[in-house]
């Protein structure tokens, strides 16, 4: 090239790169405070059906708690992915900053709290002021502090995967109590980890293709510029104190001891609610909740919560075929299928053996093999290793049978009740007591469009869900190649590394998009509707989550040594406890949106955030049909089996079906005999009512009961 050629490339390229995206605003909240009258009246309508239903040993105390509904993982534009598939290319509807959560949680789903839990690794110090800012403002508009209409909450998300199970952690929501200045910390903790920036070396190109992008595409060219901001703030100092360091810079700590110090180093009240555990898109197999209970990275006083239920599915159950999967994985031997369980890497043989043709036996049998080695070594990515097959090519592998609303491929090393029946002892204390996990357990959102609460109708999958995938069919179809790459001999599979996935994860949106729900719900037993009586009934424990339906639930157990002691109580009891469960329908939803939405929010604002579909009960209830009743017995030691410790059921007891509620009793003398702690949770079992993605994967079976496909 010439030199004059030359100089006018470089001003050229000037041009461009003085050319970008820009940041975005937190957006402007519309609605005003809820009318007091009419959250007064809800709550008294709640009060009259506890009194009806409360038995009288109750104390004065317990029988004046209200339920309260929220939301406590909720996202906005501001975490990355949600900005991502807010854009064309993924048939996204365009940005939904902080705002959009207030007037959702407000008018759309009428909830009493909320929190935003955006991703803390792209929030720049600019949008996590921008974030508390639009919290105090939607704070400042719910009306007398000691009995707000809505409590907003600020958090954040620590999102650490690991591609091993020595290595990963899982994902934990971190949330304050207060919006007052001074008791917020000055950053967010993300969860990268120390030398991230010292991969990033190809950033420049990011700049140059921003600068591209604002030619006719801002939504991109924004993405751009957020990456470069990010990438522009500095990573804070290691090895000082948290309260010495600048609020400008990015504080990270890539493990849950470096987190817990951070945070004691701060000072404040915090939760943290570990959540999606059990998803398997982020945890590898065998990835498994005993490294809580390290001592390292055992924290009670913070983590005494578990968000058991999301959009992203519930990973409650422990499920024995898929553990027993799990651990010939971390062996590094393929599990052959059992009736309860069939494992990807096995049926990547399946497929390769029906490709095999003319093949010889024997070297069909080799290809088996080597297609089960693969998909064994691909780790959170089986299905990668045969890129040409269908989603319904690979069954249900890896998915559990029978479940309700389950996560992707479950790794039940992380359910809720495995975690619930482990133990640890101290080596060098054999005589002391046995460390636990005492979760209460609760569901919310993890909605990435700021809808919090948006469980309350099953309506609106591309919007009150998160599936989504590219907007192009024929896109999808000419990137799936470059980016997983041609199958060069079909009857072969071929090798794909169990590290982070990229771009490949965005095609995956076909099987993924089936384990996707509208969000559940955290309800909390408070002595009042102020921020402070929230807080502390979350700190009590005294909380249970629900899949979406506001159904009223009381569990107490009744003969307490100091009297009735309400959910999430731990107790110390020598003689056979009885226990007695209280339980309401929601109530059935009417079309459209109520009166007061429509008086606060324009129609076009309904639409866009509620999609024209609000909470809106009517005045007749769904029965309570069944009570389910869970027993774990945790371990004593670590040789005792898990699914040898798990009852469920372990009692179910049937229902009236009266819409004004159910009242069951129950005891258990085998406490007593065995000697030994247990756990008991409920579940409220409602008539069923149609639900998004209920029925997930569907198996075909021949008249044997052999599978023959899925739909």
């Amino acid at each position: 090239m010439s030199r004059r050629r030359l100089a006018r490339a470089l001003s050229s390229l000037a041009l461009v790169l003085g050319c970008s995206g820009s940041d975005q605003p937190a957006g402007e909240i519309i609605g005003p405070g809820r009318d007091r009258a009419s959250v007064a009246s809800k709550r008294a309508a709640q009060m009259a059906v506890h009194r009806a239903l409360a038995p009288r040993s109750l104390s004065g105390t317990q029988r004046s708690k209200a339920i309260l509904f929220g939301d406590l993982h909720v996202h906005t534009s501001y975490s990355i992915d949600a900005f991502l598939y807010a854009l064309p290319l993924f048939g996204g509807e365009g940005v939904h900053p902080p705002a959009d959560a207030c007037d959702f949680a407000r008018y759309c789903a009428d909830l009493d709290f909320f929190s935003l839990n955006d991703h803390a690794e792209a929030l720049t110090p600019e949008r996590w002021q921008r974030s508390i800012e639009s919290l105090r403002s939607c704070d400042a508009r719910s009306g007398d502090p000691a009995s707000p209409d809505l409590v907003a909450f600020l958090g954040w998300e620590w999102t650490q995967t690991g591609s091993t199970p020595e290595t990963h952690f899982g994902h934990k929501n971190v949330i304050v109590p207060s919006l007052a200045e001074g008791k917020i910390p000055a950053r967010p903790i993300s969860a990268l980890p120390d030398d991230v920036m010292d991969r990033a070396r190809f950033l420049w190109l990011a700049r140059v293709a921003e600068a591209a992008a604002t030619l006719g595409a801002d939504p991109y060219a924004d993405l751009l510029w957020w990456i470069r901001r990010i990438t522009d703030v500095p990573f804070c100092e290691g090895g000082v104190d948290t309260v010495d360091l600048p609020r400008d810079c990015h504080e990270n700590a890539p493990t849950p001891a470096r987190l817990f110090e951070k945070l004691e180093q701060w000072g404040g009240e915090t939760l943290v609610i570990p959540h999606g555990l059990a998803w398997g898109i982020h945890a590898p197999p065998g990835a498994t909740l005993r490294r809580m209970l390290e001592p390292a990275h055992f924290a009670p006083e913070r983590e005494r919560l578990l968000e058991v239920f999301s959009g992203h599915g519930s990973g409650e159950r422990y499920e024995a075929g898929a553990a027993y999967a799990d651990a010939s994985a971390t062996a590094g031997v393929c599990a052959p299928p059992r009736d309860d369980h069939l494992p990807c890497c096995w049926r990547a043989g399946e497929i390769i053996r029906s490709r095999c043709g003319d093949l010889e036996p024997e070297e069909c049998e080799v290809r088996v093999e080597e297609a089960r080695r693969l998909a064994l070594e691909a780790g959170r990515r089986p299905h990668w290793v045969i890129p040409d097959t269908t989603a319904a090519d690979w069954l249900d592998c890896d998915q559990t049978r029978g479940a309700f609303k389950p996560t992707l491929a479950t790794r039940p090393l992380m359910s809720a009740q495995y975690g619930l029946a482990i133990s640890r002892r101290d080596d060098e204390d054999p005589q002391a007591p046995a460390e636990r996990l005492r979760f209460g357990l609760i569901a919310s959102s993890d909605n990435h469009t700021a809808r919090a609460g948006s469980g309350y109708k099953q309506t609106g999958r591309k919007g009150m869900t998160d599936a989504r995938g590219l907007a192009s069919p024929r896109l999808e179809r000419w990137l799936r190649p470059l980016v997983a790459g041609d199958t060069e001999d079909p009857t072969r599979a071929t090798p794909s590394p169990p590290t982070a996935m990229g771009f490949r994860a965005l095609l995956d949106a076909e099987r993924s998009a089936s384990f996707l729900y509208p969000g559940g719900l955290v309800a909390v037993h408070a002595d009042g509707r102020d921020r402070r009586s929230v807080w502390d009934a979350l700190i009590r424990r005294e909380v249970y989550g629900t899949s979406g339906p506001r159904i009223l639930l009381w569990f107490d157990l009744l003969n307490a040594p100091s009297g009735p002691a309400p959910m999430g109580s731990d107790v110390r009891l020598a003689d056979t406890p009885s226990f007695e469960v209280r339980a309401v329908g929601s109530f059935q939803q009417q079309p459209g949106c109520p009166p007061q939405s429509h008086a606060a929010l324009s129609p076009e604002r309904l639409d866009r955030l509620c999609l024209g579909e609000c909470h809106h009960p009517g005045e007749a209830r769904i029965p309570i049909e069944a009570i389910e009743v869970v027993r774990i017995r945790p371990q004593r030691n670590s040789e005792e089996a898990i699914e040898d410790l798990i009852d469920d059921p372990w009692a179910r007891i049937r229902c009236p079906g009266d819409p004004e509620g159910c009242v069951v009793r129950f005891a258990d003398p085998d406490y007593a005999r065995a000697g030994r702690d247990s756990v008991y949770y409920v579940r409220a079992l409602q008539a069923e009512t149609p639900a998004i993605n209920a029925d997930t994967i569907r198996i075909r079976r021949d008249e044997s009961g052999a599978i023959t496909g899925a739909d």
